[in-house]
């Protein structure tokens, strides 16, 4: 019997037509599509487990998926067959054999994740699926300012949903805000992150942008972590996961920067 092999994939995907990474009774999901990928060009049923979960319209550049088969397909087979089966909206970037015990959830060690607003009085026409519309005029350094204070181990609970119960003590490793243009960016590197975590930042930094938030009440949720305070959730079609770090590198790219990436 042909022992099984752990095969991981680099996934991009448009969120938009979807309710999630994982799966949702009948509704459309990545996990759903990939799953039913894997059985038509394997002919196995097989559970397919991914790095990071999505909320329904949140898009990624970088989601890390794996499963378990049997096939003794090379690598680009199943690149290259997956993507067949594949709707039009996602695509499977590259794959490889890694070791039948790694969880590419437990193990990753961060996460990075970019929120894209859109700044101009008229409504957002080619970004409409990928920025958030802000007509308003922002102040951008008071903004940077306040994603200093976000950086390094703090407890977060009120920058997720209020009925979050367990641990919300997250190490924020990178929290940057940038702008070229008219479009404004938030990145952030994670451990791991809590759920709405970066969509209520994104939601908070537009309040303090706009004056209606003073940093000192940011600095008070942090020390206090009142659950849920920071209420204003930007929508999930600005929200991009980017990449998911390990310890040795799955598909052999070097470390991308901000710099790296077109905006």
């Amino acid at each position: 019997m042909t022992e099984e092999r752990r095969i991981a994939l680099l996934v991009e995907y448009e969120g938009t037509a979807y309710a999630g990474s994982q799966l949702q009774g009948n509704t459309p999901t990545i996990q759903g599509a990939l799953e039913e990928a894997i059985y038509r060009l394997t002919g196995e049923k097989r559970r397919v487990t991914m790095a990071g979960r999505t909320d329904a319209g949140v898009h990624a550049k970088g989601q890390v998926a794996s499963f378990l088969t049997q096939r003794p397909y090379p690598s680009y087979t199943f690149v290259d067959g997956l993507n067949r089966y594949l709707p039009e909206d996602i695509a499977v970037l590259a794959a490889a054999e890694v070791p039948i015990s790694l969880n590419v959830r437990g193990h990753a060690r961060r996460r990075w994740y970019r929120y894209t607003m859109c700044l101009r009085p008229a409504r957002l026409v080619l970004l409409r699926r990928f920025a958030w519309h802000v007509p308003g005029p922002l102040d951008l350094e008071a903004m940077a300012q306040a994603t200093s204070l976000l950086e390094g181990e703090h407890d977060f609970a009120a920058f997720t949903t209020p009925a979050f119960n367990r641990r919300t003590i997250r190490h924020v490793y990178r929290c940057h805000l940038w702008w070229r243009g008219n479009l404004v960016f938030l990145d952030m590197e994670a451990n791991a992150f809590l759920p709405q975590q970066v969509r209520r930042t994104v939601g908070a930094l537009i309040e303090i942008g706009k004056g209606r938030l003073p940093l000192s009440v940011l600095v008070e949720w942090l020390q206090h972590r009142p659950p849920g305070a920071a209420y204003w959730a930007a929508p999930p079609h600005g929200l991009c996961l980017m990449r998911v770090y390990y310890d040795e590198e799955i598909f052999g790219h070097g470390v991308e920067t901000t710099q790296d990436l077109p905006a």
